[in-house]
């Protein structure tokens, strides 16, 4: 159930929690965080609501730099570095992205070691729609960071096939605590058995070394009906990922007019698309596939109506102490923040803390402070801090 309080919005000057102390407007004038929502009841906290940076095209995704700085992506190909006076620096060096559709520059990673002595592995890893002969392809790519451009720029992994058209391209990074990164790859969008196809990056979430090589204990490696890259497949365009303290990976991942879905990732699993869907087909609304198959994993949850996930995850520390292993998923049209918890493979909680109130969610963040971070996506984007309200 989703509590709302109903207030004036308010101007303050807020911290960030040693993060970000001023928010940014369209021409770089530092300006005063907005209060969107006083006090938001939720089932276990009560919720503060506030807009920090304003004026992001299309933001993707966001990560925390140790010094406490902010990176953001934005899809028409642009990286946002907000310091913690509330400046933001676009930084050079960024790849010439393909723009089409859902194509651009997505998602945001920092290698494990970021910022440790030595600097070695002060990498930063993100994901883009790269155009080509035939099309465009998931890609992903590395580099460092100087404080107005990306250096050193590697290019570790693309996927496998160039094609149209611009969407799907999932695109989550998500580190395995043995150091390996999961990366998802959407089915794109034309020719939905790719997913079912071994031999075909599409529709599938792959496992990769932090130079873009195949782990030797890779599920499929050895079997030369698929590719050694990959860890799932059957899967229709994961644009959330997360894995949980416990090493658990989960991904929610769009379905065909509804029939979005929660999954637990496994090593080897088949989940499915388009053989088996909880969706419908956008002309006949008519279902498509079954609701489940022989050798082919189930979701774990459907999410009601159309929950278009993007972003997830899972919430740890002490900030927000009922939530603790909970996850909370981002969603697009439905413009929702959902919180699940879960007991083994059943969710025994489902609430809704945000309808509408920012827009369209397309990245869940929680930050080193413990408060919960959104972007919004929209020409006129946003990003946005959910703090608790001290009893």
């Amino acid at each position: 159930m989703l509590h709302r309080a109903t207030t004036a919005l308010l101007l303050v000057g807020l911290g960030l929690g040693g993060l970000l102390t001023t928010s940014l407007s369209q021409d770089n004038h530092a300006q005063a965080a907005e209060t969107l929502v006083e006090r938001l009841e939720s089932d276990h906290h009560a919720l503060h609501l506030e807009r920090i940076a304003t004026g992001l095209e299309h933001p993707w995704s966001l990560a925390f730099l140790p010094d406490g700085d902010l990176l953001v992506s934005e899809r028409p190909g642009r990286l946002a570095r907000i310091d913690q006076a509330g400046e933001i620096t676009r930084l050079a060096g960024v790849p010439a992205v393909s723009t089409r559709g859902q194509g651009g520059l997505l998602d945001l990673a920092l290698h494990p070691d970021f910022g440790e002595e030595g600097g070695g592995n002060d990498w930063l890893y993100f994901t883009w729609s790269q155009p080509g002969n035939g099309g465009s392809a998931t890609t992903l790519s590395r580099a460092r960071l100087s404080e107005d451009a990306l250096t050193d720029v590697e290019t570790l992994f693309v996927q496998d096939r160039f094609s149209a058209p611009g969407r799907h391209y999932g695109s989550r990074l998500a580190w395995l605590p043995d150091g390996t990164l999961l990366m998802s790859i959407g089915d794109r969008g034309r020719e939905p058995p790719r997913a079912q196809d071994g031999n075909d990056h599409a529709g599938s979430v792959l496992r990769l070394t932090d130079s873009g090589g195949v782990p030797e204990d890779n599920p499929f490696v050895g079997d030369d009906a698929v590719l050694d890259e990959l860890y799932t497949l059957g899967n229709r365009n994961p644009q959330g990922l997360t894995v949980a303290a416990d090493g658990t990976a989960w991904s929610t991942e769009h379905g065909p007019r509804t029939g979005d879905e929660l999954n637990r990732l496994v090593a080897g699993e088949n989940y499915g698309w388009p053989v088996v869907s909880r969706g419908n087909d956008y002309a006949t609304n008519q279902p498509i596939g079954r609701d489940s198959a022989p050798g082919m994993r189930d979701p774990l949850h459907v999410f009601a109506g159309r929950f278009a996930p993007s972003g997830l995850a899972e919430v740890s520390g002490d900030t927000f102490p009922a939530w603790q292993g909970h996850l909370l998923a981002g969603g697009l049209a439905s413009e929702r923040l959902v919180r699940l918890a879960l007991d083994g493979d059943d969710v025994v909680e489902r609430e809704v803390i945000l309808e509408g109130e920012i827009g369209r969610i397309r990245d869940v963040r929680q930050g080193p402070d413990g408060s919960i971070y959104l972007l919004e996506d929209a020409a006129r984007g946003a990003l946005y801090r959910l703090t608790p309200v001290a009893p």
